[in-house]
């Protein structure tokens, strides 16, 4: 088999969504990150049990990928806490979308690799499987659907477009 998927986004966990995007727009020029607070997920599953992780995210286009923060609000155990414990930043994922979702989560699970976090996000699966113990950090497949193509095409455009003011550097989205 020949798997080669393409890495889409590179995700760190963060105490603080505001002030990592201040942090990165200093430190590398990219922006504008929009804000997705609290995010309401759909029979979100933690290890195969129900969970209720509660989350934000704020996501920012560079070059060719995505850029995500995300800042857990609870001391819950979840797959964010499984590699960052709370207070610290640290990197947590690779994202890919794949043509076929349950092929590609076959690739990985087939190797022994658990899901650590399951779910959907309106139509959209997406499970972060836990690839820790071999690369470091979780990979998160996420289910090819118009949405979501809409929501990385937004992203990217908006990069496109920003005028580099700080005043508009965080963006909340509805």
């Amino acid at each position: 088999m020949n798997f080669r998927p393409q890495i889409i986004q590179y995700a760190w966990v963060v105490p603080s969504l505001e002030e990592a995007a201040r942090r990165w727009h200093a430190a590398t020029g990219i922006g504008p990150f929009l804000v997705n607070r609290n995010l309401k997920l759909d029979a979100p599953r933690y290890r195969g049990q129900r969970s209720a992780t509660r989350f934000s995210t704020a996501v920012a286009q560079h070059s060719e990928v995505q850029i995500e923060l995300v800042e857990q609000h609870d001391d819950g155990p979840s797959a964010y806490r499984d590699t960052v414990p709370a207070g610290t930043t640290g990197f947590h994922h690779v994202a890919f979308i794949p043509e076929d979702f349950d092929t590609a989560l076959a690739h990985y699970t087939d190797q022994g690799m658990a899901v650590a976090a399951d779910g959907f996000f309106g139509p959209m699966r997406y499970a972060y499987v836990d690839t820790s113990a071999t690369l470091g950090h979780m990979i998160e497949i996420v289910e090819d659907k118009p949405a979501i193509r809409a929501f990385f095409a937004a992203v990217r455009k908006a990069a496109d477009r920003w005028d580099q003011d700080p005043a508009t550097l965080l963006r909340e989205l509805g």
